[in-house]
């Protein structure tokens, strides 16, 4: 039993067809109107800094993060708290470490950014790979959730009507990424965080006023109702089942940290921005979003826990990914008025926004890849409709392998995927990003081996963690073949994808290091200060 009345579910019905169409017309109306490569990759970077900040958090605040995140701060707690505080402490590290340098050295994609210093087909190829290889599994994640949080919305039971939606909502977030570009891309992002903010800060404030505006009542009787006690309210009740839960929770953390910074559907927003100054600004729009959203969370998720108690969440979705709407649902009452059940219509909105939104712009960002740094990199000048068009059947080339496989995976644990993506982003991306704005040596060899090092390292680990067998909550829970004692590959894969990085550069040679270094110091004020941006 969900608890959600008929009344609710015929208006979430109607309220998805509404949002569906409103921002597929939005994202025609919206779209490149003409085939001017700037125009389609980054809008003219024409959205003020405030806009762009909106559309940073938007695609950096996926629905993985909304629904996985407020999960773990239901079940718990503590763990789940510094979860959702380490997606801010990633987006501040991006603001002040690569926000700049990526601006400038970039253009349109993240080959563009590593190819600055290193022109050449197979650093494009192999930043297009590991793109695919980082994003993949989260649109995977995003899309095999929508038909389980529909049904789980709208009441319905069916496999099949399940796998209808996966099908249906994957065509239409492809068809945002073809028609709309990143301009049309923004603006349901802008959209979606507005909702989701919104529809979210009056949730926890109710929930607070449930609780006098006192947090430590909160949090009490979250902890009673959790059925662990004062262990809700330490760290390592997640990770409790491991043999080394501490450093379990701090690779984690770490993966989130470095990996979520790194992720290409969020680097690419920085080349949107006009100036170096727009990029800060940009930057502060989108982490003071994010802060909001994390308080916002942590009430609901907290709450969720107090109200309904830990059990209940646990058998609606063991990994409590339903947490969120049953903490909007149980915060109203047994008795609903109309007001109500309008409120939290709008907060499944916002969540069913939010699975559009996010994976469209991963799939934007994959399909750009492809088409600008594998097919237009083989022409020495491809004419600009072509690679347009080029970018729009890329998205149906992404789109469709990822829907076929997102009904095939519903049913299974999706965490191990999240995990994946993340470990990849810390493990190939930022390895290879820091060392190319800041290390005047690194060479091409250097670069092609962290990324395909530290990719292949993840993939290699990534099936012996205890998420993908070995429990009853992993993805395969009736095999075993459990061998890494962490639920992540980090503590491994991080240090070597920059150890790859510089054994690359070392067995390249010092002539090779040298000439690199002479390369890097033409470019060095273009891409520290943004003296001159590439056109």
């Amino acid at each position: 039993m969900t608890g959600f009345s008929d009344s609710a579910q015929a208006m979430s019905l109607v309220a998805f067809s509404a949002v569906a169409t409103i921002t597929l017309l939005l994202c025609v109306m919206t779209g490149p109107d003409r085939d001017d490569l700037d125009e389609f990759y980054t809008g003219y970077s024409s959205l003020s800094a405030m806009r762009n900040g909106l559309a940073i958090a938007g695609d950096y605040i996926s629905a993985a993060t909304v629904l996985g995140t407020g999960g773990v701060i239901a079940l718990y707690g503590y763990d789940g708290i510094v979860l959702a505080l380490s997606t801010v402490l990633s987006l501040m590290l991006l603001m002040f470490l690569l926000a700049e340098p990526l601006r400038n050295a970039g253009r349109f994609t993240m080959g563009d950014a590593l190819a600055r210093r290193m022109p050449g087909r197979a650093v494009r190829i192999a930043a297009c790979l590991v793109t695919l290889a980082a994003l993949m599994p989260l649109m995977l994640v995003q899309l095999a959730g929508t038909g389980q949080l529909l049904a789980f919305i709208l009441g319905f039971s069916g496999d099949s009507l399940k796998t209808g939606f996966i099908i249906g909502l994957g065509i239409l977030m492809i068809s945002y990424a073809a028609i709309g570009g990143m301009k049309g891309t923004a603006l349901i992002q802008i959209l979606k965080i507005v909702m989701l903010l919104g529809s979210g800060a009056v949730v926890a404030v109710l929930v607070m006023n449930r609780f006098d505006w006192n947090p430590a009542a909160l949090f009490d009787t979250a902890a009673r109702q959790s059925e662990v006690g004062p262990d809700y309210l330490r760290s390592g009740l997640e990770f409790a089942g491991g043999p080394y839960p501490r450093i379990d929770m701090i690779t984690s953390q770490l993966a989130v940290v470095i990996g979520g910074a790194c992720l290409p559907h969020v680097t690419m927003r920085m080349y949107t921005a006009s100036s170096a100054r727009q990029v800060r600004r940009s930057m502060s729009w989108a982490v003071s979003s994010v802060a909001v959203f994390v308080l916002v969370i942590t009430v609901v998720g907290v709450g969720a826990t107090a109200m309904i108690g830990r059990t209940v969440i646990a058998e609606a979705d063991p990994q409590g990914n339903t947490a969120y709407l049953l903490g909007s649902r149980a915060v109203f009452g047994p008795e609903v008025s109309t007001g109500e059940t309008f409120l939290f219509t709008t907060v499944t909105t916002a969540l069913f926004l939010t699975l559009l939104a996010s994976v469209a712009g991963m799939i934007l960002a994959c399909a750009n890849s492809l088409a600008h740094d594998v097919f237009a990199a083989r022409a020495r000048s491809m004419p600009a409709h072509r690679e347009i068009l080029l970018a729009r059947l890329s998205a149906l080339a992404v789109g469709v392998p990822t829907i076929f496989l997102a009904t095939l995976i519903q049913h299974r644990s999706l965490q191990p995927l999240v995990i994946l993506s993340f470990c990849v982003g810390a493990s190939a991306l930022a390895p290879a990003l820091v060392y190319s704005l800041f290390w005047r040596r690194y060479t091409r060899t250097g670069l092609l081996c962290t990324l395909i090092g530290g990719t292949l390292t993840v993939l290699l680990l990534m099936p012996g963690t205890n998420l993908v067998s070995g429990s009853p909550v992993s993805a395969f829970p009736e095999a075993d073949f459990n061998w890494l004692p962490f639920t992540t590959t980090g503590l491994v894969s991080i240090p070597a994808g920059f150890l790859f990085g510089w054994l690359g550069t070392v067995i390249s040679g010092r002539r090779k290091a040298e000439e690199q270094r002479r390369q890097y110091e033409a470019v060095e004020g273009w891409i520290l200060a943004g003296a001159v941006r590439r056109g």
